[in-house]
């Protein structure tokens, strides 16, 4: 367990049940490989592992009992006792049918409507879990310090660099000036100029991008209010981020790349963002979106059929 993970959840309360399975996915690339198999034992078999004591689960695991404890103390309780009374609580929703167990993978030769079915489930299930495991505090304090941004610079690259576009052409709709960097170059030459009003937001799923890290150090070196969106809260764009918004993202398949799931985490998380904000800038806000609503408009009125 690394010094930054114990920082990131010393003193957070114990997550509700329906976030361990999205804490699991999360922290499960940072784990030790004997924690890992704690980890998937209790989100494979929440119903079966929350009866087990803490000696029960380490026969069952081939760990020790130190390690039982510190995976639960990992995954954001203050010990196994507490990760037992949120294993039953996820077994009695999964009984109920408000949590289901399992997702699907997507084989080649599935029906198109089953392939529907499948990404449709893993989508609400990835925005669930986003949902339950986002930290409301850290989404305060970066809409907070977006909402009085001189500027806004946002990173990213590949899926992550559609997703900084996305949420840039929605601040600048609401009258921030915004900018989205997917070209690593042009992204740390911006960075230097940025100052103790501006905002930087690194978009990166693994938290370990080179391209989108260097751009948010340099911000983070000038002064900038810097904020990281990404699947792991311990990767390395952390140590740089004021702030730290984590996704989730569905289990990977073969025909179901990492990318995909990300993406709707993320996108979530902007949304979020953009709503607040909006709401912090209300008084001037309403008045910008209403403008550009009016501007497409008149552009599509005097456009030539």
């Amino acid at each position: 367990m690394t010094q930054e993970v114990k920082e990131i959840f010393a003193g957070d309360p114990p997550p509700p049940p329906a976030a361990l399975a999205a804490k699991v996915r999360t922290l499960a690339p940072s784990m030790t490989r004997s924690m890992q198999r704690v980890a998937e034992a209790v989100a494979q078999d929440p119903a079966g592992c929350a009866a087990l004591t803490v000696t029960g689960l380490a026969e069952l695991t081939g760990t020790s009992e130190a390690t039982v404890v510190r995976t639960a103390r990992l995954l954001g309780y203050p010990g196994y006792r507490d990760l037992r009374l949120a294993l039953a609580g996820l077994a009695a929703q999964q009984q109920s049918g408000r949590a289901p167990a399992v997702t699907a993978d997507i084989a080649v030769d599935d029906p198109i409507a089953d392939v529907v079915a499948k990404l449709a489930y893993d989508e609400q299930q990835t925005l669930a879990d986003t949902a339950a495991a986002l930290d409301t505090v850290q989404l305060g304090a970066a809409v907070g310090a977006l909402a009085l941004a001189r500027r806004i610079d946002v990173y990213g690259v590949g899926a992550s660099g559609l997703v900084a576009q996305d949420l840039t052409q929605k601040l600048l709709r609401i009258g921030l000036i915004a900018h989205a960097h997917n070209d690593p170059h042009l992204a740390v030459t911006n960075a230097v100029q940025l100052r103790a009003k501006d905002v930087a937001i690194a978009i990166t799923h693994s938290g370990a991008t080179g391209d989108v890290i260097e751009p948010l150090r340099v911000a983070f070196e000038h002064g900038a209010t810097t904020i990281a969106i990404t699947g792991r809260p311990d990767g390395p764009v952390t140590q740089y981020a004021d702030h730290i918004l984590t996704t989730s993202t569905a289990r990977e398949s073969e025909l179901r790349p990492a990318a995909m799931s990300s993406r709707t985490s993320q996108l979530l998380v902007v949304d979020c963002l953009f709503i607040g904000v909006a709401q912090r800038t209300y008084e001037t806000a309403a008045p910008a979106l209403s403008a550009s609503y009016e501007a497409l408009a008149h552009r599509h009125r005097s456009t030539p059929r």
